[in-house]
C-alpha cells in the first residue's frame, strides 16, 4: 500500500504548472453594452410616465376646480369669464324676476345695466331674494347660467370695502321707491 497524504513529487509538479498558468486579472465587461443602457434607461422612462401623468392629473384638476368671479357685464367680455368655463357671477336679483316651483329656481341677476337670467337646482333659501346682491356659481349655456350655488350674505368688510359696487348694482336693478 501506498501512502496516498504525503505528496508525491510528480504531483507537486502538476499542482505549481496550474498555479503558473492561472490569471487572476479582473476580466473584462462581456455584457453587451446596449443591454446594459436598457437597464438604467427602463426606470427613467417609467419615472417620466409617471411624472407627466402626475402634471396632466394636477392640471386637469386644478382648471375645472378653479371659478372665476365676474359681474354680469363681464361674462364673455373679461379675459377669464368665457361662457365655456365654471364662473361665479356677481349681480342683484332684480325685482319682478324671481319665480320659483317644485324643482328649481328662476331669477335675472343684473349688474352695470347688463342682466343675465339664471335657472338654480332647488331653492338658495336663506336671506335669498329680490334686490339683493348675490354671487351665483355656475355655468353659462344657451344665454341662461345655470347655478349650482348662490351665496347671499357680504359680510361687512366687503361692503366696507366695495360700497360703490353695491350701490351701483343695487341702484340700477332695484331703485328705491320714492
Amino acid at each position: 500500500m501506498t501512502d496516498t497524504s504525503a505528496p508525491q513529487p510528480e504531483d507537486a509538479d502538476v499542482e505549481s504548472d496550474v498555479n503558473a498558468g492561472l490569471n487572476l486579472t479582473p476580466r473584462p465587461d462581456v455584457t453587451p453594452s446596449g443591454r446594459r443602457n436598457r437597464r438604467r434607461i427602463g426606470p427613467i422612462i417609467v419615472l417620466a410616465v409617471v411624472v407627466v401623468a402626475g402634471v396632466v392629473v394636477i392640471t386637469q384638476f386644478l382648471g375645472k376646480s378653479l371659478d372665476y368671479y365676474c359681474n354680469v357685464d363681464e361674462v364673455s367680455v373679461k379675459a377669464g369669464c368665457s361662457a365655456d368655463r365654471s364662473l361665479r357671477v356677481q349681480g342683484t336679483v332684480e325685482r319682478g324676476s324671481l319665480t320659483r316651483d317644485d324643482t328649481e329656481t328662476r331669477f335675472i341677476i343684473a349688474f352695470n345695466g347688463k342682466t343675465m337670467p339664471v335657472v338654480y337646482d332647488g331653492d338658495p333659501g336663506g336671506k335669498f331674494q329680490e334686490c339683493i346682491p348675490v354671487v351665483v356659481r355656475g355655468r353659462l349655456s344657451g344665454g341662461t347660467f345655470l347655478g349650482n350655488e348662490v351665496e347671499v350674505k357680504h359680510s361687512n368688510e366687503y361692503a366696507a370695502k366695495n360700497k360703490s359696487r353695491i350701490d351701483t348694482a343695487e341702484s340700477s336693478t332695484c331703485p328705491q321707491a320714492a
